[in-house]
């Protein structure tokens, strides 16, 4: 059996096995990926709906910017050897995991409102809490597991868009939530093993292998508008697939180090804040803007990751 960071007898991202300053920065870098992230959803919107630019592509650029981006700051930093990680296949697995993830995400964007989409994404903690405990053997408290359903209840008020509004492309984000969970689950288990920027540039290459391959099912299939390409005009919609390319870069290495850092449950009640920026963006870019509902399950959904936040920091000024 492979080693894992519950290996020497400890539970996987226990808090008895890492000191309280080191849980701080993981909570505080998942923070921030999950302010800066929803940036590049606003701008794969725009390339699908103002530049006709599909998901797949979009996602595919992505993916090259990942690893394009990675591959010489690695190179430079450790040399050539470390381009290749002690999970291989992890990695892969988990650039596969995360390209189907953010292609349907991306698909979603198209027709729903980007603050409507991730609310629905957001039974994606609740995902990730219960593989938690299955896969990683993680010991969820009371407080924790309160937090998350408080987080939860919340992201249920907020979903108006109902499926009989917009279809199966409701159920769209509940495909990408469970796949993220996934992939989150692998880093975690995987993330003691190799350095952040070697798993993200091959988890690059896995969503490029991925996704070379939904492209070309999708210009055989022709029908399949989210996956078939086209080759968009030069200009703006480069330059947004660069960006994209470059915030997902950043802010996931963001998360993985956070991982390193952090229980996977104790940071599934941040995942919510990303809904703040959502809703901050829809409102600025495309005039989405929630109504009294919506609010107040963004109060409960905040209230949540403040109370966690404020609990490890007491649990952490008591030791």
């Amino acid at each position: 059996m492979e080693s894992s960071p519950a290996s020497n007898g400890q539970a996987a991202g226990s808090l008895s096995t890492k000191p309280q300053s080191q849980v701080a920065r993981g909570m505080a870098l998942m923070v921030i990926a999950m302010l800066l992230l929803p940036i590049m959803d606003a701008m794969a919107k725009l390339l699908t709906l103002r530049y006709d630019v599909t998901a797949g592509q979009t996602t595919f650029g992505r993916f090259v910017v990942q690893a394009s981006l990675l591959a010489p700051v690695i190179v430079g930093l450790r040399g050539f050897s470390a381009l290749m990680p002690a999970r291989v296949f992890a990695n892969l697995l988990r650039g596969a995991i995360m390209s189907l993830a953010v292609m349907i995400f991306f698909a979603t964007l198209r027709y729903m409102p980007i603050a409507d989409a991730i609310a629905v994404f957001f039974v994606e903690p609740f995902f990730l809490t219960l593989l938690s405990v299955v896969v990683l053997k993680e010991s969820v408290g009371w407080r924790r597991v309160l937090a998350v359903l408080c987080g939860f209840a919340g992201a249920m008020l907020i979903i108006q868009p109902s499926y009989a509004v917009f279809g199966v492309v409701s159920l769209m984000p509940i495909a990408t939530a469970f796949l993220f969970a996934v992939y989150l689950t692998i880093t975690r288990l995987i993330a003691g093993d190799d350095d952040p920027m070697t798993m993200q540039f091959v988890a690059g290459i896995g969503g490029v292998l991925m996704l070379t391959a939904v492209l070309v099912v999708g210009t055989w299939a022709g029908s399949v508008n989210f996956s078939a390409p086209q080759w968009p005009e030069f200009g703006v919609p480069w330059v947004l697939i660069f960006a994209i390319g470059v915030l997902a870069t950043i802010g996931h290495l963001m998360v993985v180090q956070a991982f390193r850092l952090a229980s996977a449950s104790l940071l599934a009640p941040f995942q919510y804040l990303e809904i703040i920026s959502a809703t901050a963006l829809g409102f600025w870019v495309f005039g989405e803007f929630p109504d009294a509902l919506k609010w107040l399950g963004i109060l409960i959904i905040v209230g949540s990751g403040i109370y966690l936040f404020l609990r490890e920091r007491a649990v952490a000024n008591e030791t």
